[in-house]
């Protein structure tokens, strides 16, 4: 493995590669590390207002902020429209070209059973189902990725922190990285939960909007202190405040040693 990782994130809408890793991009983005963020919807219908092209067009826009806000190589976006989204053997091809093209070091992406998202789950079920093709023989990668699950907050209880990576230099990033999808931030998920009327204006207060009401996908929950100590140690573990949480895929083909995940991911650091 050459010093340069290519990392990828494969979600199933714009802004969930921000929410749920956006602050582990940003770490890899600044040692020099290549990342591309891949969702297979386009979000069309992610809005109370207006949807369809319009919406999908806009969403592009604030997913190339985003990335450029991350230091994020490619954002690539699939025109399949939410809901629409299933496991289709064209689907999964579609992924292992992708992993391929890109030469994956390590592929991020949702479970892909139990609850949460139906698009979320379907996201990981084509992933898992690549790489299983792969175990099989069907096809290959010209090198093996590490497989890592993003936990769907809305399904949390099939949630497991084998890893968790902390965000707390970054912070500003992936909170200006979320700030940029403004159409999920600031209107849909507030109308959603009835609070658009609290929405700020200004970013010193929208960041403190999204702190608060985005909690879990910065903040460090209890789940996730063994795996901080594992990585970090229990003094500088004690310290951190924002995380970002990953489980390691089962469907890994083989067992990753610890030496060899703290290559693939530096900045687990004791």
């Amino acid at each position: 493995m050459s010093n340069l990782l290519n990392v990828l994130i494969i979600a199933a809408h714009p802004d969930e590669p921000e929410e749920y890793a956006g602050g582990t991009v940003a770490l890899f983005a600044e040692l020099g590390h290549r990342v591309q963020f891949l969702t297979l919807t386009n979000g069309d219908i992610g809005h109370y207002d207006y949807k369809g092209p319009e919406l999908a067009k806009r969403r592009h826009q604030e997913a190339l902020l985003a990335a450029e806000r991350l230091g994020v190589q490619k954002y690539t976006i699939w025109n399949i429209s939410d809901g629409w989204l299933v496991p289709t053997p064209e689907n999964r091809d579609r992924v292992i070209e992708h992993i391929r093209e890109w030469e994956a070091d390590i592929v991020i992406t949702f479970h892909g059973h139990g609850g949460g998202h139906f698009d979320n789950r379907n996201a990981g079920r084509i992933v898992r189902e690549a790489a299983e093709y792969v175990a099989g023989g069907a096809a290959s990668f010209e090198k093996e990725p590490l497989f890592l699950l993003m936990p769907d907050f809305s399904a949390r209880k099939n949630y497991k922190a084998d890893i968790v990576v902390d965000i707390t230099s970054v912070l500003e990033k992936k909170l200006l990285g979320c700030d940029a999808h403004a159409t999920q931030f600031y209107e849909l998920a507030p109308w959603q939960q009835g609070i658009d009327h609290l929405v700020p204006e200004g970013w010193e207060l929208r960041r403190e909007f999204i702190l608060e009401y985005w909690s879990p996908f910065f903040h460090v929950s209890e789940e996730m202190i063994p795996a901080l100590e594992q990585w970090y140690g229990k003094d500088k573990s004690a310290g951190i405040q924002y995380a970002e949480p990953f489980e390691i895929a089962e469907y890994n083909r083989r067992q990753w040693s610890e030496d060899e995940i703290r290559t693939l991911l530096p900045m687990l650091k004791k």
